[in-house]
Parts: C-alpha cells; structure tokens; sequence
C-alpha cells in the first residue's frame, strides 16, 4: 500500500505534507509559532506528525519517541530583546548622598529576562553581580545596589545590561548623576555681626561658591537674590526699629547648604539731655569744676 497523507501538529496547527518526488518525502512550509519555545517544558514545541495510507492504517510520532523523538522537538527563539529603565538616579541629578542606591527594571514578555545577563557597571568598573538585588516580578526583575564605597564627589556614570533566555541583548542604558556631599562657601562682607545703625536699609554683600554643584542659590531672609558668575551677590534689607535678625541661605544642586545670621539694631532716636549740673558754679578763675549731664536713650 502507499501512503495517502501526512499531517503534522504544531502548537495545535494542523499542517498538511505534500509529497516531493524529487526528494522522496512529505513536505510543507510553515509558520512559526509566534513565541518562544523558553518558557515550554523542555524549551520546545512538541511536533506529531501522523501518517496514513489507502487502507486507513496510521502511524504516529512525537516528541516522546525513543528515536525519533528529538527531531520532533521545535526550538522557536524570539528577536524581541529586553528592555531597561533606570528608575534611580535620574539623568543629571545632583546627590548630597556619597552612596546612593541605584535601581533600575528589565522586562521582557516573551522568553524572558536570563537574571545571569544582569550586569551593571559604576564609572566603567564591572559592579559585582552577587552584590545586586534581583526581584523577580511580572514580565522581568526589578534591581538595585547601593555601592559599599563611597563616591567621590562629582560626575559619574552608570551603565546596565541584560538579555532574555534567548540571547536578545537588549540596548544598554546609561545615566550619569553628581554627587556633592560639601556645602557651598558662603562670605558675608556686611554688614558686621552686631552692626548697630540709623539707616532704616542695610546692604547684604557676599560671596558664595561651590567646586561641584554651580549656581549656588543664595536667599536673603527668604528670598532669592541674584548671584553673579563670580559668586558675589547684594541685597537691600529693610530694617524695623530694634534688633533685626539676618538670615543668609546658600544652596547648592545636592540641597546642601550654608547659613550665616546677623543681627543688626536700628536705632532712630537720638539720645535725650534731661539736666546739665556744674559745680561749683560759680567757680573761680583757674580753678576746677565738674560738670554733670544725664542722657537717656
């Protein structure tokens, strides 16, 4: 007898064979499955292909076969890599923290994300793998690791990389931050500590500055003022009778800061002559006398 037909069965798709004299056997064209084999036991599709002749009698096989079995096994690998957002820090950030923790995502939902392929690097130096915070969650991990050293301050540069199960590299992603853990200088050249005056405006001047984290923003009793490309500043203050309490605030990008207070007094009121003694009085010629005044203010 001679065979009639010959059907596959992939992924519940039933697939007709046509016969191929040239090449003596049963052929077809299919489509792959659109996913991954990954995530299937065995990391494949399970094929069964069944063969019929004119008398109706059928021979079958699959994946379970003892000899054939292995061919019968379709390995199907995605093209769709994983992909990585850096959550922490963010792109040109400014950290008052020297070791800040640094987390970022991989996802990917089809094969998967291959936890090994998880790589970070600080300033081009390979961070240890063991030392990285793996959380699986849906359609990838979530990651983090705070560095056992401190940063030193100023700009660096972090790079992540990963892979799913079926080798899709996906696009590294990068983020360079600042970190700044000193606080800006801050001179104030007036007025004087315990300056006292009749003037109801005194004139703040000073100077700030910040190797890491320029402009540095300065407020004067709460409100900013402009500081020029040297680092100088001025601001006008009104003065309320009495003590008057100064507050100058230097900030830099990180939020560290530098506060220099000064209390000046205004004093409007001249002072008030109530008597005027001289004795004796009359005095005589050559001779001393002791005057007397009584002040108030």
């Amino acid at each position: 007898m001679s065979v009639k037909t010959v059907q596959a069965v992939v992924n519940g798709q039933s697939i007709t064979l046509t016969y191929n004299s040239t090449s003596g056997k049963w052929e077809a064209t299919a489509t792959a499955p659109a996913k991954s084999s990954y995530t299937l036991t065995g990391h494949y599709y399970p094929v069964t292909v069944k063969a019929t002749d004119e008398a109706g009698n059928t021979a079958t096989k699959d994946a379970t076969d003892s000899t054939l079995g292995s061919s019968l096994q379709l390995k199907v690998k995605e093209k769709v890599a994983p992909v990585i957002t850096i959550t922490s820090p963010t792109a040109g950030q400014y950290l008052a923290n020297s070791t800040p923790a640094i987390t970022w995502k991989i996802t990917d939902d089809d094969s998967g994300v291959n936890p090994s392929t998880i790589a970070l690097k600080v300033d081009n130096v390979a961070v240890d793998a063991s030392k990285i915070t793996k959380t699986a969650v849906t359609g990838g991990y979530t990651c983090s690791y705070t560095p056992a050293t401190a940063l030193t301050d100023g700009e660096h540069t972090i790079i992540v990389t990963a892979s799913d199960y079926d080798g899709n590299a996906a696009t590294q992603k990068s983020v360079t931050f600042t970190v700044d853990t000193i606080p800006p200088t801050l001179s104030i050249s007036a007025p004087t500590a315990g300056l006292v005056t009749n003037k109801s405006t005194v004139t703040v001047t000073g100077t700030t500055d910040d190797a890491t984290s320029k402009p540095v923003t300065v407020t004067v009793n709460g409100t900013t003022v402009t500081v020029a490309s040297d680092g100088s500043f001025s601001k006008d203050v009104t003065l309320t009778e009495g003590s008057n309490t100064i507050t100058i605030i230097a900030k830099d990008k990180a939020g560290k800061t530098t506060t220099v207070t000064r209390t000046v007094t205004l004093d409007t009121k001249a002072p008030v002559i109530k008597s005027v003694t001289m004795t004796p009085n009359q005095v005589d010629a050559g001779k001393t006398y002791i005057i007397a005044v009584e002040v108030s203010d």
